[in-house]
């Protein structure tokens, strides 16, 4: 194991307090817990694709980040009236 798969490891723990955070407070909160998940996801997907020498994984970690920012975006559009 190298650096990049413990600082993925490092960074899987912090979701923990992102869904302490999307269950206990309000709508909006959740939902800014929702995107800082998104950013969390792809700095992994990065980290396990740098320390796993795998190139193809960059790709999906591209494709993660532009699918979670729109997902977001039409979360909050579509929903907006509640939060």
């Amino acid at each position: 194991m190298n650096a990049f798969v413990w600082a993925a490891t490092g960074l899987l723990l912090g979701f923990f307090p992102l869904l302490v955070v999307a269950f206990r407070r309000r709508p909006i909160d959740g939902l800014l817990a929702l995107e800082m998940g998104s950013i969390l996801l792809v700095l992994v997907l990065v980290c396990l694709a740098e320390g796993l020498h795998r190139s193809f994984e960059y790709g999906v970690a591209i494709v993660a980040s532009v699918v979670t920012t729109i997902g977001g975006l039409v979360f909050a559009r579509f929903f907006g009236r509640w939060l």
